[in-house]
């Protein structure tokens, strides 16, 4: 991750970041804590909480992608429907268990994608994720509760919208880069001006 971070500006390292922050502690809360799904040797393994900064990035270098941009439209069309059955078929009472959450979750992913700040981000959040909860879920890296802990809802292994959840990591990385960054700014320059203060007083003192 640390690699994959040489070539970005600061503003998407701190998002990458606040991401990986973010990512770890909804993870110790959402499966070590509430058991909305369990890792395989009931932990948080260790490459997690970088695995979330990579996913991040990976999101983020999809959508400036040109092959992204030229096709927005069409990707839209093609994640809003395909998410759009899935979820369907998970609450038609087909599968052998349902997934109420995945279809909560759809709704909530719609709502990322076409009133949030970076629909382009999210969209490429939906491809990889999916992907990696369909692959960890099928080699037994972790499983989803059958029922969610909260108002133990039916849920799918992987939910069906389960991109959701890493939008919201995605809106909380771009809302909070730039009131860190302006943080840091500022006390940064709170150091220089005490380092100038401290400079223009041995001048002072020396003088005299």
């Amino acid at each position: 991750m640390i690699t994959l971070l040489r070539g970005e500006n600061r503003e998407i390292r701190m998002q990458v970041v606040i991401a990986v922050a973010f990512a770890t502690a909804g993870e110790h809360f959402a499966s070590i804590y509430m058991g909305g799904y369990t890792y395989r040797l009931e932990n948080v393994p260790l490459y997690v909480p970088p695995g979330h900064g990579m996913v991040y990035l990976t999101a983020v270098a999809l959508a400036r992608s040109g092959f992204f941009l030229k096709y927005a439209r069409k990707i839209t069309a093609f994640v809003v429907i395909t998410c759009g059955l899935w979820s369907v078929w998970g609450i038609s009472g087909l599968p052998e268990h349902g997934d109420q959450v995945g279809a909560l979750l759809y709704v909530v992913f719609l709502i990322y994608l076409f009133k949030g700040r970076s629909p382009l981000v999210y969209l490429a959040a939906f491809f990889i994720t999916t992907w990696l909860e369909l692959i960890g879920t099928a080699a037994g890296t972790w499983r989803w509760a059958t029922l969610e802990p909260i108002f133990e809802l039916t849920q799918g292994n992987p939910p069906s919208g389960v991109s959701a959840w890493y939008c919201l990591v995605d809106a909380v990385a771009i809302s909070g880069a730039p009131v860190f960054l302006n943080l840091f700014d500022r006390i940064d320059g709170l150091f220089k001006w005490f380092k100038t203060k401290k400079i223009n007083l041995k001048i002072i003192f020396s003088r005299k």
